[in-house]
């Protein structure tokens, strides 16, 4: 599937770049909010179409639910339903048939880790393909929001990919492996690092032009492990005592000539755009359903 990047053109022609060095994706966001509310008002008042998310959580978890607060505040401020399935995991896949059903329902996802992870992907692949606005289902028609929010990051600070060497340091299912597909099927190079070396790992780094790094491992990359001049997009979520925390250990951001994601505010706020994005392009298809 061909990466919609139609947005991130539109957007990078809007922002007015005041620092090179930060990579801010809340500053992207508020001119794609701004557009999508406007298409939201659209579709309520032109075609009689009200935009509706469903969320099914089986794991209550300070984390994952702040992540859910962030999407239910969004919804709101576009005038999107955004309704909230707290069930068992057992009852999940019952569920998501239902909404599957449901022609009010536009985007179902699913919020993982869930508490038995050995279902998750038959619980990821019940989603209906159309309506997997998360996408993650096997047959899914929508792009990952994280690996779209990577694309339009880069593309509104006018980044360029094509010739220069892409080290993604790990293989999630979330952002590595979908953003590696995107790229190489855009015939970028791209390498696909792995947590487990830390020692291979630095070689791989050392020579990236660019660097995505999605593992969770708090500090995983260091400022030994990066050449002058890189671009790095730090897509990693772990917390501590302090709150959410990144990959990217304090000491990389002290180099003077990086262009690098803040610790806050980086690739976050525009992973959230780029869920609804899909939610309003499933709501946008039953206009012609």
């Amino acid at each position: 599937m061909c990466f919609h990047n139609e947005v991130a053109h539109r957007t990078h022609k809007m922002v007015q770049l005041t620092d090179m060095k930060s990579l801010n994706g809340r500053e992207l966001a508020d001119f794609i909010k701004e557009r999508q509310a406007h298409q939201v008002r659209g579709l309520r008042q032109a075609h009689d179409i009200a935009p509706k998310l469903a969320i099914i959580r089986t794991n209550p978890d300070p984390v994952v639910d702040s992540y859910m607060k962030l999407k239910q505040t969004y919804g709101e401020d576009l005038l999107i339903d955004v309704d909230v399935h707290t069930i068992d995991q057992s009852e999940a896949v019952e569920r998501i048939k239902t909404l599957n059903e449901d022609p009010s329902v536009h985007g179902i996802i699913v919020q993982i880790p869930l508490p038995d992870p050995s279902t998750t992907a038959e619980t990821l692949n019940a989603v209906a393909a159309d309506k997997d606005v998360d996408g993650l289902a096997e047959t899914t028609q929508f792009d990952p929001a994280t690996p779209m929010a990577v694309n339009w990051l880069l593309a509104g600070y006018n980044i360029e990919l094509r010739g220069k060497k892409i080290v993604i340091v790990g293989h999630g299912r979330l952002v590595g492996k979908p953003l590696a597909r995107i790229w190489r099927e855009t015939d970028y190079d791209v390498t696909v690092a792995d947590k487990s070396s830390v020692e291979e790992l630095a070689d791989m780094t050392r020579e990236a032009d660019v660097i995505v790094s999605a593992t969770g491992v708090p500090g995983l990359i260091t400022k030994d492990m990066v050449k002058p001049k890189v671009v790095i997009v730090d897509a990693g979520v772990a917390t501590d005592k302090n709150g959410l925390i990144g990959d990217v250990a304090p000491d990389v951001r002290e180099l003077p000539d990086i262009t690098i994601t803040p610790e806050k505010g980086g690739v976050g706020p525009l992973t959230v755009s780029a869920l609804f994005e899909n939610v309003i392009r499933s709501a946008t298809a039953r206009i012609t359903a």
